[in-house]
């Protein structure tokens, strides 16, 4: 081989590497890019998860509250009523049972009041279960942007088309998934998170 044919070859080789580094540099641009999008969206999903599970704690000692001032009316109508049972005197009487009636109204109240706060409750958790599943998607779109970036990195230095078109197809099933999880569509995989998790 002359050397005028090594110069043509080595510069073939290098327009050919310099073309892929430029396609790499082009889509890891477009990965981290996307990458930091969904890390926004996966960190506010988890605030709102935070203040969803905290207003559900809040929910359920209210609840708590609510049953013990229940049980309280309770006994004390158990009590009313006894001393009722024991009571001759007529005026006595009529004021024991004015006080079961207030007393019994409570109770009915606080029941009514705690399906309400129950009810609330389970929304709360019902919301943090169904946010779960996109964070947990989101979680998985920046792990497997992560891994294409890092599969665009060896090939750079490799020149490895193999690596490039590995690197695409992680890289596009990351843009799957994170599209799917701006668009509410689950493409959860109990299976990785329980791994992850």
């Amino acid at each position: 081989m002359t050397e005028l044919d090594e110069a043509i070859s080595e510069s073939i080789e290098h327009a050919n590497e310099s073309k892929l580094n430029s396609k790499i540099a082009i889509f890891v641009a477009i990965t981290a890019t996307f990458m930091a999008i969904c890390n926004i969206k996966g960190g506010n999903i988890g605030q709102n998860m935070a203040k969803a599970q905290a207003q559900a704690v809040n929910n359920w000692s209210y609840f708590q509250s609510k049953s013990t001032k229940q049980n309280l009316t309770e006994s004390t109508v158990e009590l009313l009523s006894s001393q009722l049972l024991n009571t001759t005197n007529p005026v006595a009487k009529a004021d024991i049972e004015k006080k079961i009636a207030i007393y019994k109204e409570k109770i009915a109240r606080y029941e009514k009041e705690k399906n309400e706060i129950k009810s609330t409750a389970e929304g709360q958790e019902k919301a943090y279960d169904e946010m779960n599943v996109f964070d947990d998607q989101f979680d998985m779109t920046e792990a497997i942007l992560s891994i294409a970036i890092a599969m665009f990195g060896l090939t750079a230095l490799t020149q490895k088309k193999q690596l490039f078109y590995f690197a695409l197809i992680l890289s596009t099933a990351g843009f799957i998934l994170g599209f799917t999880g701006f668009l509410k569509i689950s493409l959860h995989s109990d299976f990785i998170s329980n791994i992850l998790g």
